[in-house]
């Protein structure tokens, strides 16, 4: 029952932490600044340096997490079902708090939120894909 949960649930969570414990005094401001302040500087080949975040980290792990979920939609299985639903519901929490409670409206949980998104959208749209192939194949008579 544990492959039902969805996987972008960990960086939903991971920027719930870093905004809601106050890192930065609250609000978008510090929550944005919480999210950019580089955490660690890789010396690139052309000689620039790049900053690395704490929100790059976030959004590096939601895309390799989305990678999973997208294979996880192909899965015709019953507990496929619930996982969509339980992706719909994370996307309903993402959407009320970049909506509704500051500290949420940046770029960085946008971007999480749309990722959620993609993910209920791919898991219905392969699920009647699937569906109707099943129709189409029962219907050959």
């Amino acid at each position: 029952m544990l492959i039902a949960i969805p996987l972008l649930i960990i960086p939903f969570i991971l920027y719930n932490i870093v905004v809601l414990s106050g890192i930065g005094g609250g609000g978008m401001a510090a929550a944005d600044e919480a999210l950019r302040q580089p955490l660690f500087s890789l010396p690139m080949a052309s000689g620039a340096s790049w900053q690395v975040g704490v929100g790059d980290l976030i959004l590096f792990l939601s895309l390799i997490l989305l990678f999973f979920e997208l294979l996880k939609s192909t899965s015709s299985q019953k507990v496929a079902i619930i996982n969509h639903a339980l992706s719909m519901i994370l996307f309903v929490f993402c959407l009320v708090e970049f909506l509704l409670i500051r500290g949420f409206a940046t770029s960085t949980f946008f971007l999480i939120t749309t990722m959620v998104m993609l993910d209920v959208l791919a898991g219905f749209i392969v699920t009647i894909i699937s569906a109707r192939k099943d129709l189409d194949f029962g219907s050959t008579a």
